[in-house]
């Protein structure tokens, strides 16, 4: 019988998605990486494709994503960024040796060193990191509103004003706590005021 993983959470940015691979920080974590293999999984979702992945890799990559997380909670809330995460996604960017390449569509790729070079893919996701923690990128960090979860997210909205890091999970789960609240409170009103949850 297949072993069954937690699916991924899929952002538009590469380095957001990356530290939601760990969700639910402040409640009961989801761990969505838990083996070599399902990293190498995830990486070839993000066009980022490896042979394989060492459990020594594996670490690395949870040290970077943890690091990154650090740092963008810091950046979101104007905090001084973690000198030790620093120091990590700076390692892990200057180790990489990937190199962006413009298909014929007009798309960017990233050519990898070697086909089972994680460390490139590190290198990758570390810069992609480096460019939104810096203000390079058009957007704001922002954590998400969820109390278990306060993931860090890049919020590309018109607005800015993104509450949360995923409308179809945190954010449903929030609208669906207030529509039982209000129902609670006045049964025979909450049913028309319009708050009911969209389906999981």
């Amino acid at each position: 019988m297949p072993v069954e993983f937690p699916d991924f959470r899929l952002g538009t940015e590469l380095a957001t998605s990356f530290t939601a691979t760990l969700t639910e920080r402040h409640g009961s974590p989801v761990e969505r990486i838990p083996t070599p293999q399902r990293f190498v999984d995830w990486l070839a979702v993000h066009g980022l494709v490896t042979d394989a992945c060492t459990e020594a890799q594996l670490d690395r990559a949870r040290e970077l994503r943890e690091s990154i997380h650090l740092a963008a909670t810091a950046a979101a809330v104007q905090d001084p960024l973690p000198v030790s995460a620093v120091e990590v996604i700076n390692d892990r960017s200057v180790e990489g040796r990937a190199a962006a390449i413009l298909t014929p569509e007009g798309e960017r790729q990233w050519r990898l060193g070697s086909a089972s070079s994680v460390e490139d893919a590190l290198g990758v996701i570390a810069a992609d990191a480096i460019s939104i923690i810096a203000g390079q990128r058009d957007g704001r960090l922002a954590l998400c509103a969820s109390s278990t979860c306060r993931a860090a997210f890049f919020d590309t909205s018109r607005s800015r004003t993104r509450k949360w890091c995923d409308m179809n999970t945190c954010g449903n789960r929030q609208k669906k706590a207030r529509f039982e609240a209000n129902h609670r409170k006045n049964p025979g009103t909450a049913e028309g005021s319009g708050e009911r949850p969209s389906r999981p």
